[in-house]
């Protein structure tokens, strides 16, 4: 049985809860936030036909932001090629070859944009 060392103030009249690790109010917490994705910086879009029975697929890896914001920015660009995808594990895949329409569509956003593969 593993034993716990220090405790901690879980509650507090002034601020609420506390996050006993961290020793901040639960909406401060910082202890438990995930970091950013690190990468080289560079946003990496390339297509695969990989264990799809043949269709394509558009890759986009290399994204800096957090999951939830991913998918959000992963929405806005399925609507602008009007076509559906999905993300997964930080890496948004969009159906077919959009490769032409997000290149440029990235590039607005301040990142560096290369096209990887073939």
């Amino acid at each position: 049985m593993k034993k716990r060392s220090g405790g901690g103030l879980v509650f507090s009249t002034e601020q609420g809860r506390m996050c006993p690790d961290c020793r901040n109010p639960v909406s401060e917490c910082t202890c438990g936030q995930p970091s950013p994705p690190v990468g080289d910086g560079v946003v990496r879009v390339s297509r695969e036909t990989k264990g799809r029975k043949g269709k394509g697929v558009t890759l986009i890896t290399g994204i800096p932001m957090d999951e939830k914001e991913l998918k959000a920015f992963a929405k806005v660009l399925k609507a602008k090629c009007g076509t559906g995808g999905t993300v997964k594990d930080g890496v948004v895949e969009i159906q077919g070859d959009q490769r032409d329409i997000l290149v440029p569509l990235l590039q607005t956003k301040g990142w560096t944009v290369k096209r990887a593969g073939g």
